[in-house]
């Protein structure tokens, strides 16, 4: 069965000669590709999809040499400004860069959220259409209504929402993120969305694995989506348990999920749905 996670950050460490474009603070130590390697090694991980982080700003270096070195490991969707020169002639090229299969967003702050409500991703939209590009997104579910409005407009372009829409930081119970899971499931009647199961144990009350307390929260997506449309992933550099863990969360301890829906989730939808063959 292949094992392909829907998604891992790699960074760098904050330098003058490659800084970062404002101060942020990372969940631990910057994580390279011979690392990550390893890890996948020794989970079993045969396939990761590198998303770079926020704190490195638009920036796919890393990634895409990561692609470059281990083409069989490693694919890319990578970050883009919608407003930085010469940018609709970037996605005319995307795919010809090494690995990069598509493109992730994220709206989960004002201040990312408003270049969207200001309409100045409009024209991304159906260009990332033409191109065939799909689109990793993350909403929180309040403006989860802001992905409908994309899917609906563009039904040709892929969507896969990002770690359920669910919300991390202090003070945020599992209850209170999964109260609105609704407005997520809600987006399974378009046929181009999906949803990427992804960092689960990070919102789980129990804190030990298998964190069976999001067992149910998760058969509620894969029922919604279906096994096509339901994407494994680990978010590993800030799991709460080891990567090898990450993976039999899924394939060793929830007994309704087997046999090829199990082969769906883990991988093969999501290589699939982004281009990787």
């Amino acid at each position: 069965m292949l094992i392909a996670d829907a998604q891992v950050h790699i960074w760098a460490t904050h330098t003058p000669e490659r800084p970062w474009p404002a101060r942020a603070e990372p969940h631990r130590a910057p994580l390279g590709k011979e690392e990550l390697l390893a890890e996948m090694d020794r989970a079993g991980v045969d396939r990761v999809v590198i998303v770079p982080p926020s704190w490195e700003g638009d920036r796919n270096d890393l990634a895409i040499d990561a692609a470059t070195a281990h083409p069989t490991r490693f694919a890319v969707m990578g970050r883009f400004d919608p407003e930085a020169p010469r940018a609709r002639e970037q996605i005319d090229g995307w795919k010809k860069q090494p690995g990069m299969l598509g493109m992730r967003f994220t709206f989960h702050t004002d201040v990312l959220r408003q270049p969207l409500l200001e309409g100045r991703f409009d024209w991304v939209w159906g260009e990332m259409e033409k191109a065939g590009i799909p689109a990793m997104v993350l909403f929180h579910h309040e403006y989860m209504h802001l992905a409908d409005q994309i899917a609906e407009r563009y039904e040709g372009l892929r969507l896969v929402l990002d770690h359920l829409g669910l919300k991390s930081g202090k003070g945020i119970t599992q209850s209170q993120n999964f109260a609105t899971l609704d407005n997520v499931l809600a987006l399974a009647r378009r046929p181009n969305v999906a949803a990427k199961v992804s960092a689960m144990p990070c919102y789980a009350d129990d804190k030990t694995y298998p964190f069976r307390s999001v067992h149910p929260h998760i058969r509620q997506v894969f029922e919604a989506f279906g096994p096509q449309r339901t994407f494994w992933g680990t978010d590993w550099s800030r799991l709460p348990c080891t990567y090898r863990q990450g993976v039999t969360m899924f394939t060793e301890e929830m007994p309704w999920l087997r046999g090829q829906d199990l082969e769906w989730v883990m991988g093969r939808g999501l290589c699939e749905w982004i281009g990787w063959a």
